[in-house]
């Protein structure tokens, strides 16, 4: 079990999550009477009938238990003590899914993206929104906001990525943006759209210096705050930016409910247009089951084996 324990760490999986794996392929262990290299994908669905009659335990808690045993069996079939995977294509039905929202077209997130450029940057009406002295502060937020919102429609970011994004992760001549690997997410590389590169050129040359002078040290961030007073470094927490940001949007799209929506909508599009693995790779997404989520039509179905076994 150490050596299952040591490829968890390898995966950056926390210690919780390690404990909470372990003792579920434990518990697996201990009611299978077989080898563990011999376990089919019989064996795995009569477990978990057995998890639910005997046990009683929720869809949400074998599906957990699906997932530990998936890694083991994955770890398993790396050190080549198995030829496959008994979990592969295994589903629970009625775990608790993905929230399905509206999603919107390439053409939708398209038009959003043009409708802030035309409300907030090239028709805002300062004389009605913004005082004479906050008039600079104002063209600056809405310029940044701009190039964040371009981010969240054509490279479907999430809100935090974009807080991480170096000067150095932008390269403007390639129009590529990098995206640093996390906790959670793999990096990756990801073309930007043609309209994004004017766009960005103005903001790196000639919105975001004028924010970076308000800060009293350097910073290679990207997306800068704003401060919030006259005083240096009493800025705004990021945060805030993006809260502001999703009222901008709210304003000129009611059907926009916050930006998880737009990167499911965007993930959507990347399925449907470049293909799983390729969506899953402009994610950052590490295990393909997360981008299969995304597939509206595979929320209720089952494979062919479950349905064949009838476990549940």
């Amino acid at each position: 079990m150490q050596d299952f324990i040591n490829y968890l760490q390898t995966k950056n999986h926390a210690e919780i999550t390690q404990k909470k794996y372990t003792k579920s392929v434990a518990d697996f262990l201990k009611w299978f009477t077989k080898e563990d290299i011999n376990t089919t994908k019989k064996d795995v669905l009569e477990y978990l009938s057995y998890l639910k009659k005997n046990l009683h335990q929720t869809n949400s808690r074998r599906k957990g238990d699906l997932t530990a045993l998936r890694h083991y069996f994955t770890f398993l079939q790396q050190n080549d003590l198995i030829a496959t995977n008994p979990t592969n294509f295994l589903k629970i039905r009625g775990a608790r899914k993905k929230t399905l929202y509206n999603i919107y077209s390439f053409a939708e997130l398209e038009q959003l993206n043009d409708n802030f450029y035309h409300n907030f940057i090239r028709n805002f009406n300062y004389n009605k929104y913004v005082g004479e002295n906050d008039r600079e502060r104002s063209l600056l937020c809405r310029e940044r906001n701009y190039c964040m919102l371009g981010m969240l429609v054509y490279q479907g970011l999430l809100t935090k990525e974009l807080k991480k994004i170096k000067l150095t992760d932008l390269d403007l001549n390639k129009a590529t943006l990098k995206i640093q690997k996390a906790k959670k997410s793999n990096g990756r590389t990801i073309v930007l759209n043609a309209t994004q590169i004017g766009v960005l050129i103005n903001y790196t040359q000639q919105i975001r210096p004028k924010i970076a002078n308000l800060y009293n040290q350097e910073t290679e961030q990207l997306f800068l705050s704003y401060p919030i007073s006259n005083e240096k470094n009493n800025i705004q927490d990021f945060r805030g930016v993006v809260q502001y940001l999703a009222k901008q949007v709210k304003k000129i799209d009611s059907n926009f409910l916050n930006f998880k929506q737009l990167r499911a909508s965007v993930i959507t599009n990347w399925i449907k247009n470049e293909g799983l693995r390729k969506a899953q790779y402009l994610a950052g997404h590490r295990y393909i089951s997360s981008t299969e989520s995304y597939k509206v039509n595979d929320l209720e179905s089952l494979t062919d084996d479950i349905a064949k076994h009838h476990p549940f």
